[in-house]
């Protein structure tokens, strides 16, 4: 025999309350929900931190990592106002010093005849190894010297 229901329970049940012992199929969906939205707001999050340094990546090396060091400092410290500051500098393009600099010690250097060392942004010059073969007769001779005998 059951028991007779309370006379101010209601006698219709709403379908996301489960009987005992039953699967809790709402509390599953929102679980998922829960995490795709977690997952979903963090990850909008870290876009949205890393614009400043997205940005000062077309820029001077020393520029984006300025920007970078302040993103850091924005994500460790909680501090909003690294990102802003990145922010700003990232929207700003500085101008270019160092190349009219560098090459005015190069033209003062070539006066005064110093050797100009080696610039660490160009590409280094070719090696001896990859240097054309010089092309004289003895080096034409050994090869058509070389070729089997009865080929004409």
């Amino acid at each position: 025999m059951s028991e007779p229901l309370h006379p101010a329970a209601p006698h219709h049940l709403p379908g996301f309350i489960t009987a005992p012992g039953d699967t809790d199929v709402l509390m599953i969906v929102v679980g998922i929900i829960l995490i795709a939205a977690v997952l979903g707001v963090g990850n909008f999050y870290l876009h949205l931190h890393t614009l400043p340094e997205r940005m000062a990546h077309k820029s001077q090396k020393l520029q984006f990592e300025i920007v970078a060091v302040l993103g850091l400092l924005a994500l460790f410290t909680h501090n909003h106002l690294f990102w802003v500051i990145g922010l700003f500098l990232a929207m700003i393009d500085l101008p270019d010093f160092s190349t009219p600099l560098r090459r005015i010690a190069g033209s003062v250097e070539k006066m005064a005849g110093v050797p100009p060392e080696p610039d660490p942004t160009e590409p280094p010059p070719e090696t001896a190894g990859h240097a054309a073969v010089p092309n004289n007769g003895a080096a034409k001779g050994e090869a058509q010297g070389s070729e089997a005998p009865g080929h004409a």
